[in-house]
């Protein structure tokens, strides 16, 4: 039997090496577009109530809202101060089923790496978020707000800024 690696054998392997890869992303609680090796127990919480959102631009009010639930402790109450610790826009890019699939930095608090870190963490240990009904999948973006004590808000739901003097 003639065992070559022809071009057609190299695609079938190479197939079967990314579809393994991808199956992993989402048992090792990282995905693709991570900075930091954050990981949390992706998809292990229930499914939430879906979202009938419309556009990605409606589904930001979904997701910021189901983070703010699984991390009530975490949010920052009232107007945040002047100066805040770090500031960073990441896009998070989730499946139909409402599953973290990868993400990317905008705008990544660089000078605070355990603020990627932890934000990182943050959404994946979120997952799953409401199934955007009518979109399918839906790439939400969101920018963090995060305080020196460790809290936060999101930019969808914030409370706003203290003036500075």
């Amino acid at each position: 039997m003639n065992r070559q690696l022809t071009p057609r054998r190299l695609a079938l392997a190479a197939s079967v090496v990314s579809a393994l890869w991808l199956a992993g992303c989402g048992s090792t609680g990282s995905v693709p577009g991570q900075l930091s090796g954050a990981s949390a127990d992706v998809g292990a919480g229930p499914v939430p109530s879906a979202s009938s959102a419309s556009s990605a631009r409606a589904y930001r009010r979904d997701a910021a809202r189901h983070v703010y639930d699984a991390n009530r402790s975490r949010i920052y109450k009232g107007q945040l101060p002047p100066v805040l610790y770090a500031v960073g826009t990441l896009e998070v890019n989730i499946d139909a089923g409402g599953n973290v699939r990868s993400m990317h930095w905008l705008r990544a608090p660089k000078h605070a790496p355990e603020v990627i870190a932890e934000i990182e963490r943050t959404v994946l240990k979120a997952s799953p978020f409401p199934p955007a009904t009518r979109l399918g999948s839906v790439t939400w973006t969101d920018t963090w707000l995060w305080d020196e004590s460790g809290r936060f808000q999101l930019d969808t739901l914030t409370e706003g800024q203290q003036q500075g003097d």
